[in-house]
C-alpha cells in the first residue's frame, strides 16, 4: 500500500529513461534534484514543506524507537540506514571523496555502529535506536542530503557512465561502511555492478522512497496500535 510519495515512481521512471543520454544530462540532473528534494526535509532544498516534513514534524523521541511488528525496523534505524548508504555511495563511489561520517559525527550521534545496519538483529536495532541521538541523526542526514545535491550539480554526461571502482568499494569496507557479515557484505557486490547513473537511481532515490513509505506506514501503526513488537 502506498503511504508516501505519490507520483515519485513516475518521476523515477522518467529519470531512468534519460539519465545516460548525453543530450539530456542537465535535464536529468534537474529531475534527480526534484526527486531528491521530495525525499529530504524541505530545509535542504529550500522548497515548500513536503511529506518528509510531515512525517518527522510531530514524532516523539519514543516513536522513533518503536518496532511495530516482527517484520519491521524502527524509524530511527531507517533514517540511519538511508543516510549511511547515501553518504557512502555518493561521497566515495560517485564523487571519489571521503564520507561525511567521522569521529566527530560518531560522538555527536552516540552511535554504537558505523556501518549501514543491514545485518543488525532485532535486539541490536532496538539497542541502536535507544542510543542514537535523534536530533543529530536528522542533522547528519541533512548534511548528507545537501552534499548529494552539491555532487550531482557537478556531474557530466561522461560521469553518468563511469563505473564504480574497486578502490571505492575497498575503501567502504576498510572504513567499516559494511561489515563482514553476509547480510552486509552483499552491498559491495550490488554496487560493483553499477555506474554513476545506476547509483543515482537507487541509493539516494528509489531506496529512500521505499524506506520512507515504510516509515509513514509505521507512524500510522504506532498511533493506532496499543501493543508493539518492540519498544524502548
Amino acid at each position: 500500500m502506498k503511504h508516501f510519495g505519490a507520483g515519485l515512481s513516475e518521476l523515477h521512471k522518467e529519470l531512468n529513461t534519460i539519465i545516460r543520454k548525453q543530450d539530456k544530462v542537465e535535464y536529468a540532473k534537474r529531475l534527480f534534484l526534484d526527486l531528491h528534494a521530495a525525499l529530504h526535509l524541505s530545509a535542504i532544498s529550500g522548497r515548500a514543506k513536503n511529506e518528509v516534513d510531515q512525517l518527522l514534524c510531530d514524532l516523539s523521541p519514543h516513536e522513533y524507537r518503536i518496532m511495530p511488528t516482527a517484520k519491521d525496523e524502527t524509524i530511527a534505524w531507517v533514517l540511519w540506514h538511508i543516510a549511511r548508504i547515501e553518504d557512502l555511495t555518493m561521497g566515495i563511489l560517485v564523487a571519489d571523496r571521503e564520507q561525511l561520517f567521522n569521529d566527530e559525527w560518531r560522538k555527536q550521534l552516540n552511535t554504537p555502529i558505523s556501518d549501514t545496519g543491514n545485518a543488525l538483529t532485532d535486539d541490536e536495532i532496538m539497542e541502536f535506536s535507544k542510543q542514537i541521538n535523534i536530533d543529530k541523526l536528522i542533522a547528519y542526514r541533512n548534511a548528507v542530503g545537501q552534499r548529494t545535491c552539491d555532487i550531482v550539480k557537478t556531474l557530466t554526461a561522461t560521469d553518468m557512465k563511469r563505473r564504480v571502482t574497486s578502490l571505492g568499494l575497498a575503501t567502504i569496507r576498510q572504513i567499516g561502511g559494511v561489515t563482514d557479515q553476509k547480510d552486509s557484505l552483499w552491498l559491495l557486490d550490488f554496487w560493483s555492478k553499477k555506474d554513476v547513473a545506476g547509483i543515482l537511481l537507487m541509493p539516494p532515490t528509489r531506496h529512500v522512497m521505499l524506506h520512507l513509505n515504510d516509515c509513514c506506514k509505521w507512524k500510522q501503526q504506532i498511533r493506532e496500535r496499543k501493543k508493539y513488537f518492540h519498544s524502548t
